[in-house]
């Protein structure tokens, strides 16, 4: 009987235990590592979508008020975002329920801009992103056409204190008669709200609208359909850009300071609190973060102890100085989110480390910004100088080098910023036609590796190192014909015998551009590899880099008619392109300058051991070259091009260099090979003619204005065959036959 007694009792009490347990009496403590202990990261390991997704380690009580008054205090920005995306138009917008793909089906990704309406003023930054828009391949001035559509009215600058400001934004965007409530428009924004506040609000409704928006917040952002863009000033170039300043990979990759800020820190309004800090962490040797509160207006009235003293040691460092000799940035944020000094730091190879919690970091959909960047969180401030310091050389020459790479191509001018959030967006309309993170994350960049030519990596001349192969191991020979072919001795017949007897070569195609008909069949050669002849498209010189189906291998041999090759040059010179590429190989070199009295670039073909050109009149090159050619270029200079008749080569190395930021690879040729490449008959009439050159020299002119910059790069390297000058036997030499003509 007593043992029952107990028995029950132990019941009772297991089951009030049991009870108390489920309806919170008791709470239990997780796991003591902590929740995500285990996945805990460094301040390099953040994720800048990712870093608030940590709960603590209790569980909460349950409460309906809690439910309803306490419910986001801990939970993340993007999910505070999505819980409350109801209340707005547009908050839970993403590409599959606020886009009309159907607009962009019939002919494909397509952008209209709105004709300037009378009256309304743009910025230059606005006009130079509109600029920048219609220059592109992706314009159209047919609004029927259009996949995505950009307003004409300033967006940039949404602070009323501006006087950018543009007032009745709401009431005429309403009435433009294609915004649909803004479906399928994009809307580039850098600034919105104004003091003290400075929230996200640009002051109307956007509708289902697409934001490309500076500072913007992960709590606002909507992935997958905003883009965040990086703040630039109104003095960022339109087009080229300057290069970044990492000259040398220096090891060690240490430089004068470890770590370095200089800027402003608030008294009054938001944004004061990180940089109010600051002074915590600053010593003056190799940790050096300043900020002055001598700024605005009233800044006196409002001064603390602090001030005075840090304006003085603000004024003893020169910003520059200390940003070209500083291995780390900070880049806190100021009263908004985002910060000049993100596009400063990245310039000059300084490793930016990020202190803006909750800050989409710019193009974050595309860029792994943990490759390039510390990403810090702004209540771990006094740790920043032990984790930067703790950061091993290796690690810091990685971040280094990508921080140059990412400013080069995609922010170091305002073309490419507008261009990168064009093609992330034709990405996402374009899903199964889309780029790799590869792709974007490695040289040459996303822009340059369009996805309508492929999706495969190894389609492209870029990555055959990082997958681990090689080209195809064949050519295919394109010879440019504009002379009738009358005899049989004319030296395109013997370039046929020459090119096709190489064991690389897997076909010939004649590009007939004869105004003349085509010769029949039998007066070409009888070759081991096989020959075809083709009329060129309109009979222009731009279709001899038209991307033919009918070319199978990824090297092309481009050649003139009146080039004078043996095979075993042809031979040597694939030989050496395999090992390069991506690059132009071959034979005629000429090289560019700067005239400083006539101030503009010159272009000479003096014979000296400089060279920054490879001319494609026997030249080998990757096949997607001919589509970037083709696609990327504008038709206003490939029609400069078919007009006089001229320049192409210039044209390609141009865009080949500007691609690769290399210069071409010459080869070594034989010693008659310059007397019999100018002497032959039908460029003969062209070298000699003061008018062909003349036309060269403007063609570099137009062309450097178009890039923006001169992406040309001067060489002095130069491949010979292996033992071509040595005293040796000849039969010990594998390209012999170079050395006996």
């Amino acid at each position: 009987m007593q043992a029952k007694k107990r028995y029950l009792i132990l019941l009772s009490a297991g089951a009030s235990l049991i009870l108390l347990f489920c309806f919170g009496g008791i709470q239990v403590p997780l796991s003591r590592r902590g929740p995500g202990r285990r996945d805990d990261h460094s301040l390099t390991g953040y994720h800048p979508g990712a870093r608030w997704r940590r709960l603590q380690g209790y569980l909460k009580v349950f409460s309906t008020w809690e439910k309803d008054h306490d419910f986001h205090e801990d939970i993340s920005p993007r999910q505070k975002r999505d819980s409350n995306s109801g209340l707005f138009t547009g908050r839970r917008c993403r590409m599959e329920s606020c886009f009309n793909f159907s607009l962009c089906e019939r002919n494909g990704f397509k952008v209209y801009v709105y004709p300037q309406q009378k009256g309304e003023k743009l910025s230059e930054s606005y006009q130079n992103i509109l600029s920048s828009i219609e220059g592109s391949r992706f314009h159209t001035p047919d609004p029927a056409k259009a996949c995505l559509f950009v307003l004409s009215l300033d967006t940039l600058d949404r602070d009323q204190l501006s006087p950018q400001y543009v007032h009745n934004l709401k009431a005429k965007i309403q009435s433009l008669p294609l915004w649909n409530e803004g479906r399928n428009h994009i809307i580039f924004n850098l600034y919105s709200g104004t003091w003290p506040d400075y929230t996200e609000d640009l002051g109307f409704d956007i509708g289902f609208a697409m934001l490309a928006k500076a500072s913007i917040s992960t709590e606002n952002f909507r992935p997958n359909f905003d883009v965040s863009v990086p703040l630039f000033s109104k003095d960022h170039p339109r087009t080229g850009g300057e290069r970044g300043f990492l000259k040398h990979n220096t090891i060690p990759p240490y430089r004068k300071y470890m770590l370095v800020f200089k800027g402003k820190r608030y008294l009054t309004g938001i944004g004061s609190d990180t940089r109010n800090a600051l002074y915590h962490v600053h010593n003056s040797e190799d940790v050096v973060l300043l900020t002055t509160c001598k700024h605005g207006k009233d800044w006196q009235k409002h001064k603390d102890v602090r001030c005075d003293k840090d304006n003085i040691e603000y004024d003893k460092y020169d910003y520059r100085e200390m940003l070209y000799n500083s291995t780390f940035c900070l880049v806190p944020r100021g009263r908004r989110l985002g910060s000049f000094r993100f596009l400063e730091a990245l310039q000059a190879a300084c490793v930016p480390v990020m202190l803006s919690n909750g800050w989409e970091l710019p193009f974050s959909e595309i860029i792994n910004w943990n490759t390039a960047a510390v990403i810090g969180d702004e209540r771990l401030l006094l740790q920043i100088p032990s984790t930067v310091r703790s950061i091993h050389q290796d690690k810091i020459l990685s971040l280094r080098q990508q921080t140059q790479f990412l400013w080069e191509a995609y922010f170091n001018s305002l073309e490419k910023i507008v261009l990168t959030t064009l093609e992330i967006i034709q990405d996402r309309v374009l899903l199964h036609a889309s780029r790799s993170s590869l792709m974007w994350n490695s040289l040459p960049g996303g822009l340059f590796t369009l996805p309508q030519y492929s999706t495969n990596l190894g389609d492209f001349p870029f990555y055959y190192a990082k997958l681990g192969t090689k080209p195809y191991p064949k050519f295919t020979a394109i010879i440019h014909m504009v002379t009738p072919l009358v005899s049989q001795s004319q030296p395109v017949m013997k370039l046929l015998v020459a090119v096709a007897k190489s064991q690389y070569c897997a076909q010939v195609i004649v590009l007939w551009n004869s105004d003349k008909p085509l010769p029949a069949k039998h007066r070409w050669p009888v070759t081991s590899a096989p020959i075809s002849v083709i009329e060129g498209e309109s009979k222009v010189i731009n279709s001899r880099f038209l991307p033919y189906n009918t070319i199978p291998t990824d090297a092309v041999l481009s050649l003139d008619e009146d080039t004078v090759l043996s095979t075993t040059e042809v031979d040597f010179a694939f030989t050496v392109w395999q090992s390069f590429p991506d690059r132009i190989v071959g034979y005629p070199a000429r090289s560019h300058f700067w005239d400083s009295n006539k101030e503009r670039w010159g272009y000479t073909s003096k014979w000296t051991n400089d060279y920054s050109m490879v001319l494609t009149g026997a030249a080998i090159y990757h096949k997607y070259y001919h589509y970037l050619y083709t696609t990327y270029l504008p038709a206003s200079l490939r029609t400069m091009v078919d007009q006089m008749s001229n320049c192409e080569d210039i044209l390609m190395n141009f865009l080949v260099s500007s691609v690769t930021k290399l210069p071409p690879v010459k080869v070594t040729q034989k010693k008659q090979y310059k007397e019999t490449m100018m002497g032959q008959s039908s460029r003969a009439s062209r070298w000699a003619d003061p008018d062909h050159f003349a036309q060269r020299q403007t063609c570099m002119n137009k062309f450097a204005n178009w890039f923006g910059t001169m992406p040309l790069i001067h060489s002095q390297m130069r491949m010979d065959p292996v033992l071509f000058k040595d005293q040796v036997s000849i039969l010990r030499k594998k390209y012999r036959d170079i050395e006996r003509l």
